[in-house]
């Protein structure tokens, strides 16, 4: 008779090694000690180096999280700030794109920020650009450098039991923890066992995604053209490229992405311009369906959601990472709270904690994305002149441009310490 190997024992297994998993497992590590056991469990790790072909902003308060876990001067050599951003909004065919909204870069800082009262700098980059394999590569390496138990394998099961939770890998070994969290994604598997059903529904959208090489130097312009299939982002990277997030409807960004290259870079130009000269597609073109979901709970028994497991909104922001950290940066200062008071930090009060904290945040920019998203996806030319004039009214209030900076850079509401460049 074949004996089953005994269950290891953990104080936090955490399902998908994303952004989101990784950055939680170094923040609890770094807080509680090498005595605090955190096993993060994805496939995806036996893919390292990665080659995610992706690029993300990250907010100005994700740049101070990466700091604080001691990620970011890996990469920063790497990442591009936005030093400063347009917004036009025309139909497709238009000769002309009128700007109707400038923003600088910089975020202006005070000691009101935050209800403690820190001496910031006078200024730094609201966003910087970044390549998604570069950064999964440096949380991967200070994972290691921890000694976080890293294994390439999924979270295929769990069962709860009176103080622990146990988990078993798609490889058959069984841990048994305090806390589960998923950070496994849109698709969450974690959370669909959990029974947790999620609210909302699907754009009849995609977003495409490429890198643009081009001839002149963008000078870190971000540049969003509101067009009436969607928005046409173009984030600078290092170099003479771009990141491109072209929204089109699911029919039609399907037969973008099948086009020939010559085709394909006749409609790119057409929505691009020339005002950095000429073209080249260097990345692989790929086509993500969009949509706005968010779990009834972020939490249940010994469980906790964060990332997009937890939600997914529209891009139109570019806040869907960032809004993960953010719920990272909560939980770890939840958990980290709670183990150095010796309470449980898989007990209803310290999830709690995290679901509250993170809720309101959460629904209040999904809502805000929807009405973006449904204001200038469209053809209506009534909505277009109320919209224009709405930004108009924007661009002549400075103090108001300075609110929506503040907002993009993740500097507003109850800020987890974190998120502040402070370690839990």
């Amino acid at each position: 008779m074949k004996k089953t190997a005994p269950s290891q024992r953990a104080d936090v297994v955490i399902g998908g090694a994303g952004f989101a998993g990784l950055a939680l497992a170094i923040a609890l590590r770094q807080a509680l000690g090498d005595s605090f056991t955190i096993t993060v469990a994805d496939p995806a790790l036996a893919h390292v180096p990665s080659k995610d072909p992706r690029a993300t902003a990250i907010a100005a308060a994700a740049r101070r999280l990466f700091e604080a876990i001691g990620v970011w001067d890996a990469v920063a050599d790497g990442a591009q700030p936005i030093l400063d951003m347009v917004v036009t909004d025309s139909k497709l065919d238009d000769v002309v794109r009128p700007t109707f909204l400038t923003f600088g870069g910089e975020v202006e800082q005070s000691r009101q920020v935050y209800a403690g009262g820190v001496d910031l700098p006078a200024c730094e980059a609201f966003a910087h650009m970044i390549e998604n394999r570069h950064l999964i590569d440096a949380l991967v390496a200070k994972a290691q450098e921890l000694g976080v138990d890293l294994r390439a394998t999924a979270v295929s099961n769990f069962d709860n039991a009176p103080h622990s939770i146990g988990v078993t890998l798609a490889n058959g070994e069984t841990l048994q923890a305090r806390l589960l969290v998923g950070a496994d994604g849109a698709r969450s598997k974690i959370r669909e066992q959990a029974g947790i059903v999620t609210h909302g529904w699907n754009y009849d959208q995609s977003a495409i995604v490429t890198t643009v090489a081009h001839e002149r130097e963008h000078n870190g312009r971000a540049e969003e053209h509101f067009l009436p299939a969607g928005p046409f982002a173009i984030l600078p990277l290092t170099g003479n490229r771009v990141s491109i997030v072209w929204t089109e409807s699911n029919r039609e960004a399907e037969r973008m992405i099948a086009l020939p290259d010559e085709e394909f870079h006749a409609e790119l130009e057409k929505r691009f311009g020339l005002h950095l000269g000429d073209l080249k597609v260097v990345g692989p073109r790929k086509a993500f369906p969009l949509g706005l979901f968010t779990a009834r709970e972020f939490i249940a028994e010994r469980l906790a959601l964060v990332g997009d497991a937890a939600h997914v909104i529209h891009p139109i922001a570019g806040q869907g990472l960032n809004m993960g950290l953010r719920d990272v940066a909560a939980l770890a200062e939840a958990i980290a709270d709670a183990a150095r008071l010796g309470l449980d930090i898989g007990g209803y009060d310290v999830l709690e904690r995290y679901q509250r904290w993170r809720r309101f945040d959460t629904a209040t920019m999904g809502i805000a994305t929807d009405g973006l998203n449904k204001l200038f996806s469209n053809h209506s030319d009534v909505l277009r002149l109320a919209r224009d004039v709405g930004l108009g009214v924007v661009e002549r209030i400075p103090a108001l441009k300075k609110v929506f900076i503040r907002e993009a850079a993740g500097f507003t509401g109850d800020v987890p310490k974190l998120m502040r460049g402070e370690a839990v």
